[in-house]
């Protein structure tokens, strides 16, 4: 019987994480509209390749918003992993806060005083 209650435990726990994991939509391009609901989360996933300094930052209105961790994460390419300065994918989880529109800026820059910047992308949307 306690095998029955464990197998239903972790069956439980499985589908709680899985289910934690869908329905965060990944954003790519500055012209698809971000359309979510408060206290959904969703995912902006840009190239970049940190062997170089650069690194996505971003700007937005931390009323609407949550950076989800606190930081983005870093995924080198599979097919380039272990090549030297080979790029990969950076990843920004948010979580909509409250109703309106939310822009987010993105800059590719060295982010020490003095670093270079790269090119900036804007992601618009409406938080319902």
């Amino acid at each position: 019987m306690k095998r029955v209650w464990l197998l239903v435990a972790v069956v439980v726990l499985t589908l709680g994480l899985v289910a934690g994991c869908v329905g965060a939509k990944t954003y790519k391009d500055v012209g698809e509209n971000i359309d979510i609901k408060v206290g959904q989360e969703f995912i902006i996933a840009l190239g970049s390749n940190q062997t170089t300094g650069y690194k996505w930052q971003a700007s937005y209105d931390e009323t609407m918003l949550e950076l989800a961790g606190g930081e983005s994460t870093y995924e080198p390419d599979e097919t380039d992993e272990d090549v030297v300065g080979a790029g990969g994918t950076e990843f920004f989880r948010f979580k909509a806060l409250k109703a309106g529109e939310v822009e987010i800026t993105m800059t590719y820059a060295q982010p020490w005083e003095g670093g270079g910047t790269g090119e900036t992308k804007v992601f618009t949307g409406t938080i319902e």
